[in-house]
């Protein structure tokens, strides 16, 4: 038995939950993916897999393994990689998490133009706007907004999102048009709150018109954790919304969301993109990164710290 196929086909298995499927993106027979994997469990004494007709579970010993096994394949693609002349073509399985407004609208639909250039790297993308643990859950790399608090990772500082405050049109003809942003902390505004992970709190937001600086939070009557859910909300009429100008602006153009205080400014909210300090960062890893980076500079350069 070769037990680097050995953990390869395991690792497949888990990851597609079908041996079949497992076999496909392999290019062998379901047989051998299915003996490399008993000669696995022989060798180790454990069960890693339950079997029924209709579907293939990791059993709680073949989960524990799981994470070692894929810690122990990137290590060892790292190491080819950057040992032989494919370090000029990135390859292997890479593990991202994203918020999910910024896949849906920005990553997602640049992917083609990733893949055209880096063919043999396999992304799997966590879309969440939860805290990651990026070490535990073996992930390669994330994508947040907001400072990054944990001195345990290398962030670097990849774009800056504008923001504006909106509201739909059907929001503002039930309410009215609030002339200027302390309205929505009295009166009968709403705003849409935005549950923050890092805090499990909402956050005021800072707006400034000349020298005049307030903080307003709003009266949120629905408060969600998603940021995809936090736009639906909004265009729904649930709430006054603060969002990144490259949410906004789709739904500017239909008419679906109408701009709000446009004479204040909103401090801009930076993007980091974080990994774990590793002495050598793999090639897949390198030039994902260098990809989000080309991508904000085109929507959502660096404007500054300050």
């Amino acid at each position: 038995m070769d037990r680097f196929d050995a953990m390869q086909a395991f690792a497949r298995v888990v990851e597609t939950g079908s041996f079949t499927k497992a076999a496909a993106t392999l290019h062998m027979s379901k047989t051998s993916v299915t003996q490399l994997v008993q000669q696995l469990e022989a060798r180790l004494r454990v069960r890693l897999l339950n079997r029924t007709t209709r579907k293939v579970n990791v059993t709680a010993d073949g989960a524990a393994y799981y994470e070692r096994v894929i810690r122990l394949l990137a290590d060892m693609d790292d190491a080819e990689t950057s040992l032989s002349s494919a370090s000029m073509t990135p390859r292997g399985r890479l593990r991202v998490d994203v918020p999910s407004p910024l896949a849906r609208m920005l990553l997602i639909p640049a992917l083609p133009g990733f893949f055209a250039r880096y063919p043999e790297i396999q992304l799997t993308m966590g879309v969440s706007d939860r805290i990651v643990d990026i070490i535990g859950e073996n992930v390669d790399c994330v994508v947040r907004g907001g400072e990054i608090t944990d001195q345990s990772l290398v962030a670097r500082h990849v774009g800056d999102l504008k923001l504006g405050i909106y509201a739909a049109p059907g929001y503002l003809q039930r309410f009215g048009t609030p002339a200027q942003p302390r309205e929505l902390e009295e009166g009968r505004h709403s705003t849409v709150g935005f549950l923050w992970f890092r805090t499990g709190k909402t956050l005021p937001y800072a707006m400034q018109r000349g020298e005049e600086r307030i903080e307003a939070q709003g009266r949120p009557q629905l408060t969600v954790d998603d940021g995809n859910a936090y736009l639906a909300a909004g265009l729904a009429g649930l709430g006054i919304l603060w969002l990144p100008q490259y949410m906004a602006k789709p739904h500017l153009v239909s008419g679906e969301l109408l701009p709000l205080f446009e004479d204040w400014h909103m401090v801009p909210m930076p993007m980091y993109l974080a990994f774990p300090p590793n002495r050598h960062v793999s090639a897949k890893v390198r030039v994902f990164i260098d990809w989000v980076m080309e991508l904000m500079a085109e929507h959502a350069p660096v404007i500054g710290r300050g």
